[in-house]
């Protein structure tokens, strides 16, 4: 049995993620879950850490319905549509590409919303 804290979020023991981070993502998923909307996600420079912390949450299974980390360009390319002609105008950190990729998400899902994450973050 897991145990949570005093926000409901999973216990030190239970997760790896900061608490706060798990009660922003029980936020997220009850918020969504109560109005039943679908959520998918289209990450990039957080390689999937919002969608770990969103399936830490018990019967997230309910909201989020697909997730994929398209670090690089040829990913968001063959994974979710993004155009080379977006890419090369734009670069990959802009708003034009995370709305490409939320829009590819959001085709390729059925979701009714995606949320598209990018940026610098690598080691390099």
């Amino acid at each position: 049995m897991s145990e949570t804290n005093e926000n409901g979020a999973p216990s030190r023991r239970d997760t790896l993620l900061p608490s706060e981070l798990v009660t922003a993502a029980r936020d997220v998923i009850e918020a969504n879950r109560a109005i039943g909307r679908t959520v998918a996600l289209a990450e990039s420079c957080t390689g999937g850490l919002v969608g770990a912390a969103l399936t830490e949450i018990p019967g997230s299974s309910d909201v989020l319905i697909a997730s994929i980390v398209s670090y690089s360009d040829d990913a968001k390319t063959a994974l979710l549509g993004v155009g080379h002609d977006i890419l090369d105008t734009f670069g990959a950190v802009s708003v034009a590409a995370a709305w490409a990729m939320a829009h590819g998400m959001v085709e390729r899902s059925g979701a009714d919303v995606a949320v598209a994450i990018t940026g610098i973050a690598g080691p390099d």
